[in-house]
């Protein structure tokens, strides 16, 4: 099992790191003694446990528990735990500003009689031991949101593709479309199966409805598009640190067409090795 520790300065981006740790499959918890990670981590290790990765955030919110980090980071590395320490951290000023922007009260405010930069400068203080032990150091002052997802996905992701997951389905316009899509691709422009009395009352995971649809020179030709398109696009979201990405297909009744374009699409995708999820909302509708 893995074990890593998020630490680093308030207003540095530590809720954005572990959105981004469980993305990509990290059990996380907030604000932990750092005295109870090794009690936890030995309860996790006897167990018989489907989590493989686990992620705490120790900061200066737990003000005297803080200074216990060091000894437990040396505690857990002398028993060979698989521990590593990611540290992020901003410019003073930048700090600053994210405070002013967010109104919100920095966690050394009252001892520090609300001087920010005061606070600042006592944290830096505290958390002088977890900065010389962590194994990955960021700095967020200059980066925008996107840049530092794919930097935290360049350190902590084997494989950048692993991260996001793209929901595929099928729906009939006639019961309205599909609120949370990315993309919709309306197929109603082709030859419905709806009007061929032998395939009326069956749909697209058909094979008959299917070869219909595909055996046309313009679906075969808008297939091929489409899929050239969501190649083209799928590492431009990965960059922007998008983590799910919805597409939906339409047709009338959301039985046929639009059933047999997400699927043949999903069948590319997994050949590509993407993480794909398929549904049809609208296929029994008609019963």
């Amino acid at each position: 099992m893995k074990f890593l520790i998020v630490t680093g300065m308030s207003g540095s981006g530590k809720s954005t790191a572990i959105d981004v740790l469980e993305d990509i499959g990290y059990y996380c918890i907030d604000n932990m003694p750092p005295e109870l990670i090794s009690k936890f981590a030995q309860i996790y290790s006897s167990v018989n446990s489907s989590v493989e990765k686990v992620a705490f955030v120790v900061d200066i919110r737990g003000r005297d528990f803080i200074t216990k980090l060091s000894d437990t980071i040396s505690e857990l590395r002398s028993e060979n735990t698989d521990l590593k320490i990611l540290f992020l951290d901003s410019n003073d000023d930048c700090i600053v500003r994210r405070y002013k922007e967010t109104r919100r009260k920095h966690p050394l405010d009252e001892v520090s009689y609300g001087n920010i930069r005061r606070a600042i400068e006592t944290e830096r203080e505290f958390l002088a031991s977890a900065l010389a032990q962590a194994d990955y150091y960021i700095d967020t002052s200059d980066m925008a949101i996107a840049q530092f997802k794919d930097r935290m996905y360049s350190i902590f992701l084997e494989d950048k593709d692993d991260f996001i997951h793209i929901d595929i389905c099928s729906f009939g316009f006639k019961f309205g479309t599909v609120p949370d899509a990315d993309l919709i691709f309306d197929v109603r422009c082709l030859p419905n199966p709806f009007y061929i009395p032998e395939l009326k009352h069956k749909t697209g995971l058909q094979t008959e409805v299917s070869e219909y649809v595909m055996n046309f020179e313009e679906s075969k030709e808008l297939l091929k598009k489409l899929e050239d398109l969501i190649d083209f696009l799928i590492p431009l979201y990965i960059k922007e640190g998008k983590s799910q990405l919805v597409i939906a297909f339409g047709c009338t009744g959301g039985k046929h067409r639009s059933v047999t374009f997400a699927e043949l699409l999903a069948k590319h995708l997994i050949q590509n090795e993407h993480n794909v999820r398929i549904s049809h909302r609208d296929i029994e509708k008609h019963k």
